[in-house]
């Protein structure tokens, strides 16, 4: 059953981060008509994956912590036998981050709330910029460990 919810767990932090990137790189874009793949990429409106972006964030804590207990029980302390410390270091780092982001959300939706207000577009730039962040560190990080450790070894 642990071994389904991680999988639910990375399906879903894999959709939050196409969300969350597709919509700092829209931050990020000229006003200019995209000529690159990039350019492209980054010609998205940003505030209609505002409440997508909230819902996946909040099911991939809950998932997160439904798995939390497996990963304490068998990962960690092998990581800790093994000496691995910095291992336990960033995913301490990871939990922190999450929940960082999890407090950011209620400011989060008021910046892209419609209709936008212009001047707080540096503000959604960089608030969604850090989501974004949070989001790569986070998948990466447990992605690693998973790959130091996985469940059910």
């Amino acid at each position: 059953m642990v071994t389904v919810l991680l999988i639910f767990h990375a399906l879903v932090s894999i959709a939050l981060i196409g969300a969350v990137t597709h919509q700092a790189a829209g931050t990020f874009r000229e006003p200019t008509p995209p000529q690159t793949f990039l350019g492209r990429f980054a010609a998205t409106r940003g505030a209609p994956y505002t409440n997508t972006i909230i819902i996946l964030f909040l099911i991939n804590c809950a998932l997160g912590n439904l798995v939390y207990p497996q990963y304490r029980l068998d990962v960690r302390p092998t990581l800790e036998d093994l000496n691995m410390r910095s291992a336990n270091g960033i995913f301490e780092i990871k939990e922190h981050l999450a929940m960082i982001g999890a407090f950011m959300l209620p400011v989060y939706w008021l910046i892209w709330r419609t209709p936008l207000i212009p001047e707080a577009a540096t503000a959604r730039r960089w608030l969604t910029t850090i989501l974004a962040f949070i989001v790569w560190w986070n998948l990466v990080v447990g992605h690693i460990l998973n790959n130091i450790r996985g469940f059910g070894q």
